[in-house]
């Protein structure tokens, strides 16, 4: 029986696979801490007004003070990436491959952002001080770490993002301390009108995300996971978070009559194949209906497991709604 890794193993492997966490601490203005995953709520398409300034709160109760609008901005994951590629900002340096995709910088402009050695689970200090940036954002759990190390020199933000709630409301921080108001409040309406409009019609199909490199698969759920976290507005998708030591049996996965299925493959130094090629080994993958209908995607991780940010989270609206049709 394959039982998938529980939510520690799978920060472990996005981390040092594709180098993102899913984990985090969610704000929402439509659905309560305790109802991020639930439906009911249809997604508002109204965007308040973003105030410029360099002190605020954010999404995450995180206070962030500045001494003049950043203009050196150094990410070490994706989702920084992603919201300051909606915001027309390029960052100075990154650790991230999400800007080589065609529908952000593309491979050639990307090439020109430099890179911070050390991977993501640990980012060279000296590297990222020496672009001198007057903004580095990382991912709390994973690059707190460094917090102490970068005090003094330059100010360290520590994201969480768990939710497309918190990915919206991290947008729309950093457009108030960057100043990029108008093209924050754009981005995030664009955003809404995308998965309201994808609501209206959701597919009575039932769907799954998984993630991994070889048999020990993890179910990505939508009370941890941001691509996730939209799929029950717009299909079934009957998975529920079950903590830190909770996972998902094949034979579970199995038993819920899977129709569509998209796979993250996360990669593992020389380690070559898609994890669907993995897995069709075991006889009872190829009893799920999506694998015996043709209907398992492989998708892009950079984009569905580590963007996270407003424009990632429409690629993955586009893709999945056409796979859902």
């Amino acid at each position: 029986m394959l039982r998938s890794p529980s939510r520690f193993v799978r920060n472990w492997l996005t981390a040092a696979a594709v180098g993102s966490l899913l984990v985090g601490c969610g704000s929402s203005s439509e659905e309560s801490a305790n109802d991020k995953a639930r439906p009911a709520v249809k997604t508002e398409v109204t965007v308040e007004p973003i105030k410029a300034s360099t002190e605020l709160t954010d999404t995450n109760g995180v206070k962030v003070s500045l001494e003049k609008k950043p203009e050196r901005i150094v990410c070490l994951f994706a989702l920084c990436d992603d919201i300051l590629t909606e915001l027309g900002i390029v960052p100075t340096a990154t650790n991230s491959a999400v800007l080589a995709h065609p529908d952000f910088l593309g491979e050639e402009k990307a090439k020109e952002v430099d890179i911070i050695p050390g991977g993501f689970i640990a980012p060279e200090v000296e590297a990222i001080l020496s672009h001198k940036p007057d903004l580095v954002i990382g991912l709390g759990d994973t690059h707190g770490k460094l917090a102490p190390a970068l005090k003094g020199a330059t100010t360290f933000w520590a994201m969480q993002p768990e939710t497309w709630q918190d990915s919206v409301g991290y947008l729309r921080d950093t457009a108030a301390l960057t100043g990029r108001t108008a093209q924050g409040e754009k981005a995030e309406r664009a955003f809404r009108v995308k998965l309201a409009e994808a609501e209206k019609t959701p597919s009575d199909r039932t769907a799954l995300i998984i993630y991994g490199s070889d048999e020990n698969f993890g179910v990505a759920t939508p009370e941890g996971d941001v691509a996730a976290s939209l799929f029950p507005k717009i299909a079934d998708y009957p998975w529920k978070s079950r903590g830190v030591e909770g996972s998902y049996s094949l034979e579970e996965i199995l038993a819920k009559d899977v129709d569509v299925l998209f796979v993250e493959t996360l990669s593992f130094g020389d380690a070559e194949g898609e994890l669907s090629e993995k897995l069709a080994g075991n006889p009872l993958w190829g009893k799920i209906p999506a694998v015996r209908n043709g209907d398992v995607h492989e998708v892009d991780p950079e984009v569905w497991a580590k963007g996270r940010g407003t424009r990632s989270l429409g690629l993955v609206l586009d893709e999945a709604t056409a796979a859902l049709r």
